[in-house]
């Protein structure tokens, strides 16, 4: 598919991937105990591709929930809640997200809802989940909106929504 309302979409999922890859290089690099500016450049640059690919993975989640013409969800609890929406199937669409997937974006949103909250109190052990999530989300993620888009198969012409 050629779609160009899928561009921007795609562009924030190979974001994604990219940001939770590097995320998990700059883990295995380490150096998150090192004193002075080499410690916080580590903890740092870590923290934020996490929560970059989290975020990424959250624009291109919304840009579909448009595509279909749903509701953004809303309120304090509204990023659970866009993970939730697109780990289940709706009247005008099928899963965005397997299981599986979800239940790793879900442990990066965590993540991220701990560093936002925590830059002065960064803990390296408690990470290793996350960091493995983002390792399966960097792989997978690609391959979910591709099996989506193939699944749903929007005609082109008239800009319809719903499977094909």
């Amino acid at each position: 598919m050629s779609d160009a309302r899928w561009i921007e979409i795609e562009r924030d999922f190979k974001a994604a991937c990219e940001h939770f890859s590097g995320a998990a290089t700059l883990f295995d690099a380490g150096g998150f105990d090192e004193r002075g500016i080499d410690g916080y450049r580590a903890s740092m640059a870590f923290m934020h591709a996490m929560q970059s690919g989290h975020t990424s993975l959250e624009a291109g989640l919304v840009r579909i929930l448009d595509l279909f013409g749903e509701e953004r969800p809303q309120g304090e609890f509204w990023h659970r809640d866009l993970l939730r929406r697109a780990c289940m199937a709706v009247e005008a669409r099928i899963a965005i997200l397997p299981p599986d997937v979800c239940h790793h974006a879900d442990e990066t949103r965590r993540f991220r809802n701990v560093a936002t909250r925590n830059y002065d109190n960064f803990h390296v052990g408690p990470a290793e989940t996350a960091v493995a999530s983002a390792r399966i989300l960097a792989a997978r993620l690609s391959g979910c909106l591709r099996d989506f888009r193939t699944q749903m198969d929007l005609p082109e012409e008239d800009g319809s929504r719903g499977p094909g």
